[in-house]
This record gives structure tokens, C-alpha cells and sequence, in this order.
């Protein structure tokens, strides 16, 4: 995985920030870390409250590290056999709720893949079949804020 500086503009609107400089972790942790980062004087969102710190530990803590995201569609269904795609393209759409919108934005890279959300796609697409060499259209190194 490759080496990146974690930059104010990568950190999503609204992300919740921590403010905990007492917290052993805070180096290590994306909500400090993102705190940091931030502009002090126009930020309003979401914040980790102090009844979160229990006993030395954070039940919101996240790690601060970079992960591959994926999104697109076409070649997933690739080892799926002809009588079984619409049932898996079904099933795969099932995991986005209702609706075709978040299914169409991962599809065209409006939202990205987190590694687990690829492997619960390769869970249910398993079911028919190989999932050997499967891979998403596209991936990119990012942030793991989800």
C-alpha cells in the first residue's frame, strides 16, 4: 500500500471530529487526526463526544489508514452462468437497498467500494459460481473513513 500524507481536503464533509488530546490513541485515529486537519473557524458537523472514552479506550476509534476502494461493475458477473446473472445482478443490487441509485453510483465511481462491501459482492456472487479472477473495473488507493 502506498505512502500518503493525510490532507484537509481528503476529510468528507461532516466527517465527526474528536477533540480528545487525551486520548492514547489520538495518533493513531482518524477522527483526531481529521480534527487536526480542519479548519477550525468554518467547521460544523458531527463531533465524538466524551462519553465515548470509556476506561482508557474509544468506542469510535478509527484507524487512520489507506485501503483500496473499488467500484464498476462489468466484469463481475463474468463466471456467473447465463441462467443465473439476473438473479445474481439481483441479489448484488439487494445489498444497496432499495433503489437504483446507489447501485448506478458505484457503478460509475460516484461512490466507491470498501474492502469489505467488495467481499460481501464476492460472497453472494460465490453462490454461482467462481469468483477466480473477478475483479471490479476500477480500483484506487483512499482513506478508509467509512
Amino acid at each position: 500500500m502506498e505512502e500518503r500524507e493525510l490532507k484537509a481536503e481528503d476529510i468528507p464533509w461532516g466527517y465527526p471530529l474528536c477533540f480528545n488530546s487525551e486520548c492514547g490513541d489520538k495518533d493513531r485515529c482518524m477522527h483526531y487526526q481529521a480534527w487536526l486537519l480542519m479548519s477550525k473557524e468554518q467547521y460544523e458537523g458531527a463531533a465524538i463526544f466524551p462519553t465515548a472514552w470509556e476506561s482508557g479506550k474509544c468506542r469510535c476509534f478509527r484507524e487512520k489508514r489507506l485501503v483500496e476502494k473499488a467500484w464498476g461493475f462489468t466484469k463481475i458477473y463474468d463466471n456467473v452462468p447465463r441462467r443465473d446473472k439476473a438473479e445474481a445482478r439481483q441479489r448484488v443490487h439487494a445489498l444497496f437497498g432499495s433503489g437504483n441509485g446507489p447501485y448506478y453510483r458505484v457503478h460509475h465511481g460516484e461512490k466507491r467500494l470498501t474492502p469489505k462491501e467488495q467481499e460481501e459482492i464476492l460472497d453472494v456472487l460465490a453462490k454461482f459460481g467462481s469468483t477466480e479472477g473477478i475483479r471490479f473495473d476500477h480500483y484506487v488507493t483512499d482513506w478508509d473513513f467509512d
